[in-house]
């Protein structure tokens, strides 16, 4: 299902659903009798999770890589694919006998992380597909590549350290992954931008003779509690590849970029087979106890079957959910700020249309509350369809975040509600 955002639309329908009673109640500008004869019910929740099978990834805002294990969600592992282009066309690297490779460098700036910063396993692979701009790519989609990973035997094991500066030579910067490179590869390149082809003469030849990278981990040994996913800005100039080399006694580098103009994606894996999450995948009914959401894979859904037993003329005053959570303070696997809440117009439809009111998160109260006003008038006026909102990380494709609800049946203390006020006319 793709979540095709319409802000716009969404919010004139409802502003359009407004002014059918505009003569009622005025702009929405409920004077004070009108409050002081208002009524205010708790309607009854459904609550459960469902599973997206198409979540697109291409150019996203930041790359994702690293897995966790999660005792509710499993195991999700991610990783990316990235194009490179050339700093400089036809590099003059005069006599490459002379050229000593000190490193080859692949640099990626934090952007952020979420879970345990623990060391991992990492892998790079040279591309044997191309990928591109205009292209569309999954959650599930995987490229070709060619050999074992470029990352020297020994060194693939790295603890990141994303809330620490980093030190490159005598200069301190933004923090960064460094991953080191096989220095070999380094001289393959170099080699062929001296051998007269023309494949370092434009971007266009480079990328034929050079589609990319794959940049992953391999955590096989990883426990359950442990373990983060990275978030990298690969739009920053920081991050690119890096050959370090010495040529007469003089030191130089030459630099692989990574900017908009290179085409990448990100690829996640959820393995939630035997975790609870697959008990309300299997069957709905148990999301009355505890739902769940994720970042690219799985959102909350909250219907309101009572919206239809409301009294025929009605204005919604106030529509408010409050969405308790179950989280420890302190906890690596924490929720975000916002969740963004999205519905379907018609039951038919492949399509989220997304709400203009985004579930805000309260670290006090321990739980998420949305504003359903013009959800609820929007659905008792019969402009939309009562399918219920779905509930996701606000920043689905781009995070690893994850959250757990209380549902109805919890044995926990605080439970979801949607207390509406309103009046009759």
């Amino acid at each position: 299902m793709k979540n095709n955002v319409l802000f716009l639309f969404i919010i004139l329908l409802f502003f359009a659903s407004c002014k059918k009673k505009e003569s009622i109640a005025g702009k929405d500008i409920i004077d004070e009798q009108e409050y002081l004869n208002s009524k205010t019910d708790t309607l009854d929740l459904v609550t459960y999770t469902i599973a997206e099978d198409s979540t697109i990834t291409d150019n996203p805002p930041n790359a994702v890589l690293g897995s966790y294990i999660d005792p509710k969600f499993g195991k999700l592992e991610a990783y990316f694919y990235t194009q490179f282009r050339l700093a400089t066309l036809n590099p003059d690297f005069g006599d490459i006998n002379s050229i000593q490779v000190d490193s080859f460098v692949l640099a990626l700036e934090y952007a952020g992380y979420y879970g345990d910063l623990s060391a991992q396993t990492f892998q790079v692979m040279e591309m044997d597909e191309s990928i591109y701009l205009d292209s569309t790519y999954y959650t599930f989609t995987d490229k070709n590549t060619k050999g074992s990973t470029l990352i020297p035997l020994g060194k693939e094991t790295i603890l990141p350290k994303p809330n620490d500066k980093t030190v490159i030579g005598e200069d301190t910067v933004d923090s960064q992954l460094r991953i080191p490179l096989d220095t070999n590869f380094a001289r393959y390149l170099i080699e062929e931008a001296a051998s007269g082809s023309a494949s370092f003469s434009s971007n266009e030849n480079f990328l034929n003779f050079f589609k990319g990278l794959k940049v992953k981990t391999e955590n096989l040994d990883q426990s359950v509690g442990k373990g983060a996913i990275f978030y990298f800005d690969l739009d920053d100039p920081a991050s690119k590849a890096t050959i370090y080399f010495t040529q007469d006694g003089v030191g130089n580098s030459f630099d692989l970029l990574i900017n908009s103009s290179c085409a990448d994606f990100n690829h996640v894996n959820i393995q939630n087979t035997n975790y609870p999450i697959q008990a309300v995948l299997t069957d709905s009914t148990k999301g009355l106890t505890e739902f769940y959401a994720q970042a690219f894979k799985h959102r909350a859904v909250v219907k309101v079957p009572e919206i239809e037993n409301l009294p025929d003329n009605i204005i919604v005053h106030r529509a408010d959910m409050t969405l308790p959570i179950q989280f420890q303070t302190g906890y690596r696997f924490k929720p975000g700020g916002f969740l963004s809440v999205s519905t379907k117009l018609k039951s038919s439809d492949n399509n989220l249309t997304a709400l203009p009111s985004l579930g805000e998160y309260s670290a006090i109260q321990k739980h998420f509350k949305i504003d359903l006003k013009n959800y609820v008038q929007a659905v008792h006026n019969g402009d939309i369809e009562n399918t219920g909102v779905y509930l996701s990380p606000r920043f689905f494709i781009n995070s690893a975040e994850r959250i757990v609800f209380n549902g109805k049946n919890t044995t926990n203390k605080k439970k979801p509600q949607l207390i509406i006020t309103y009046s009759t006319f």
